[in-house]
């Protein structure tokens, strides 16, 4: 496995920064308000059921949704020239012009082409799933944000926009996950693992 070196940064990073550095192994990176963060890889469970998920999806999906694996998305939380957030969800669906468009302008997803952002809950990472990124996806306006834990029995929390209160919930649900927001829905959670 290749390790690549990426120096301390003198300053706050911008999105178009981040951009610059790209892939950063072992592990990915994300930014934090301008902060590199680097994430270590996760677990097979943690991938497998991950492409598990996008394999249930895939089929009730609207022709003009798709969904994307472990992919930057530009939160869109501060202007160009200041210090960015970009955050690597497990799993996103996304308007299909929003991949058209990043192959063309070779830019990021923006969270406004996210229709849901989906986590998938690692030791590591519980805090900053349930309330760090939680936060900011709801601050980055994406409506529907999806929160799984493998931990049995397997969980989905399925958080929507309420305006100005930011996400709500209903708690988690095990076994079957039914919505019809954004889209119709039916996930087989015990299939996950």
């Amino acid at each position: 496995m290749s390790t690549r070196s990426v120096g301390i940064p003198e300053r706050p990073l911008t999105v178009a920064d981040y951009r610059k550095i790209g892939e950063v192994e072992p592990g990915y990176t994300e930014l934090d308000e301008g902060r590199l963060i680097l994430a270590a890889s996760p677990a097979p469970d943690h991938g497998s059921a991950t492409f598990e998920l996008g394999v249930q999806l895939r089929s009730q999906l609207p022709p003009e949704l798709e969904i994307i694996l472990d992919l930057d998305v530009d939160l869109e939380l501060a202007p160009a020239d200041a210090p960015g957030t970009v955050r690597r969800p497990d799993l996103i669906v996304v308007q299909r012009a929003a991949r058209i468009r990043v192959r063309g302008d070779g830019g990021l997803i923006r969270a406004s082409e996210v229709a849901v952002a989906v986590e998938f809950v690692s030791p590591n990472s519980r805090r900053l799933d349930h309330i760090g990124k939680r936060s900011e996806y709801a601050d980055a306006g994406i409506p529907h944000y999806w929160i799984v834990d493998l931990d049995g029995p397997v969980s989905l929390i399925a958080c929507h926009l309420a305006g100005e209160f930011g996400y709500v919930d209903g708690g988690a649900t095990t076994g079957v996950f039914r919505t019809t927001e954004p889209f119709p829905v039916e996930i087989d959670l015990d299939a996950l693992l």
